[in-house]
């Protein structure tokens, strides 16, 4: 999950930045805390072809996702109030109204993730932390969730120093991860690791690379963020020559980290490394001190990151609350400005989310796909906004490149593939994500209800009330789920599943989660 620069900032012309500025401002936007977790994300599911094949797809895809948000920040550049504002002005305004809430559940999980990992991370120094996920680090994990919530709604926005310094703390410890990696890289490791099931069993090629693809939204969410920088160019072109050559080197970087990691050890024990798996592959490359220098980049890092999400989750929740999408109260600031009825929401729902976590398996992975799923509404809807624009030729008119100098075809194309990779996405997430994702959709429709009432609007239409009861159907399914730990109204192949549920004899078990471990 990556830091979005959330922070408002003017558009002076002597604010305006060249190329190479332009393209480290969207590297920044989409390098996050994923990348400490691939490793063992990927050893887990995959051998090196499914995780070349992985990234190529992810990459193609999430491209194309970059070029969607490029785009229609240049064609409608009045919808500035995130991303669901494409949702509402293509589809309407309950399922605007969805994306937001979507996106802000997912920035909400990922937040929880954060704290999850930062506890498993510090584990080596407390092993009663466990994975993160125990009780004791729960309740750290609360007190500092709440602290948080204190400085920020004293006013504590704007974070520049906390962000350069998180910056530097992920840049620095992946580039001598990659070096050292590549340096020591054992060639029969990675050879053997080449097919994937050394040491592990894993399924077909096909169902490796399908295992893979919510950690790779994971570590690319974010990507959003790259098309907020348009206004900040000194040149029109440089927006989509940073936004590739931003998203390639990030691309490269993440497919690095991984693949290296294969020339560390066998499969097998990279699918049952603690997790930062970063930091364990590099102990076993160099030692301890390995494993220290990557951990201390893990906690700044995650800890700046924290802060910028935090601040995304109450502004997905403020914005639309000045626009009469949720309601009036969660636009509500307090004397030092900051939203803090909105804040409450996304720190209750973290702390919801913590206590969840003591009752599944594996709490770090259980969040990090659980954020992943709650992005795909988002994202897809976004994508068929600018597929519909292209088809109907809304912005085009006869000339069909008057504003950003794109041609229609290449931009419907752009498109399509867009809402194909996500609506791929959506699949390959599986039935339990998102049965699980509507447990939120269904009871956050309260809140829809309370900003039409406040309008004395209509709740529902007849197609939006259908999409409620597929919500409600849905979320009766993943209780259901929940309280059972069953998956077998999934019907899919064990190797392909993940199971986080305690009580699923079938679930992965990896050493580091078990519960008061380290």
């Amino acid at each position: 999950m990556a830091t979005t620069g959330s922070a408002t900032t003017t558009t002076d012309a002597d604010q305006k930045v060249n190329l190479p500025t332009l393209t480290a401002m969207v590297v920044g936007s989409m390098v996050g805390s994923g990348v400490f977790l691939l490793p063992r994300r990927f050893g887990t599911e995959t051998g090196v072809l499914g995780a070349l094949i992985a990234w190529a797809i992810a990459g193609t895809g999430m491209l194309m996702l970059a070029f969607v948000f490029q785009r229609l920040a240049v064609r409608k550049p009045t919808l500035d109030a995130g991303i669901f504002a494409y949702a509402k002005a293509g589809f309407g305004d309950y399922v605007g109204f969805n994306s937001a809430f979507g996106f802000w559940a997912s920035a909400c999980a990922g937040n929880t993730s954060y704290w999850v990992l930062i506890m498993a991370t510090t584990s080596a120094l407390f092993p009663a932390l466990g994975d993160g996920s125990t009780v004791l680090a729960v309740v750290l994990s609360s007190i500092g969730l709440w602290l948080f919530f204190w400085l920020i709604s004293r006013g504590v926005q704007q974070a520049a120093i906390i962000n350069r310094i998180a910056t530097i703390a992920k840049v620095v410890p992946i580039l001598v991860f990659i070096v050292l990696a590549l340096i020591m890289l054992d060639a029969g490791y990675f050879s053997d690791n080449f097919w994937g099931g050394n040491g592990i069993e894993v399924g077909s090629l096909w169902e490796q690379v399908k295992g893979t693809m919510l950690i790779t939204v994971f570590v690319f969410l974010g990507i959003e963020g790259a098309s907020m920088y348009s206004r900040f160019a000194r040149k029109r072109e440089d927006v989509g020559r940073a936004t590739v050559l931003g998203f390639v080197g990030v691309l490269g970087v993440f497919a690095l980290v991984t693949l290296v990691s294969y020339g560390a050890m066998p499969q097998g024990e990279l699918a049952n490394i603690d997790q930062p798996s970063m930091a364990s592959v590099l102990e076993s490359l160099v030692g301890e001190w390995g494993s220290i220098f990557i951990r201390i980049g893990v906690i700044l890092s995650v800890l700046g990151a924290y802060l910028a999400w935090t601040l995304m989750a109450a502004e997905v929740l403020y914005i639309p609350a000045r626009s009469n999408d949720m309601p009036r109260f969660l636009g509500r600031e307090n004397k030092a400005g900051a939203p803090v009825p909105a804040l409450i929401f996304a720190t209750g729902l973290v702390q919801l989310l913590l206590i969840l976590i003591l009752f599944v398996d594996d709490g770090l992975d259980f969040m990090l796909d659980l954020t992943a799923a709650l992005a795909l509404l988002p994202y897809l809807l976004a994508a068929a906004y600018m597929l519909k624009l292209t088809l109907t030729r809304e912005t085009y008119g006869s000339r069909e490149r008057e504003i950003d100098g794109s041609p229609r075809a290449v931009d419907m194309v752009i498109a399509a593939v867009a809402v194909i990779y996500t609506g791929f996405l959506v699949w390959a997430a599986g039935w339990d994500k998102l049965l699980l994702s509507c447990i939120l959709y269904a009871p956050g429709t309260i809140l829809y209800v309370i900003a039409r009432r406040e309008q004395k609007l209509r709740v529902f239409r007849p197609a939006e009330a259908a999409l409620f009861g597929v919500f409600l159907v849905g979320a009766i399914g993943g209780i259901i789920y929940l309280a059972t730990g069953s998956e077998d109204i999934f019907d899919e192949p064990e190797h392909e599943r993940h199971s986080y549920y305690v009580d699923d004899p079938t679930a992965h078990h990896h050493p580091d989660h078990t519960k008061g471990t380290s």
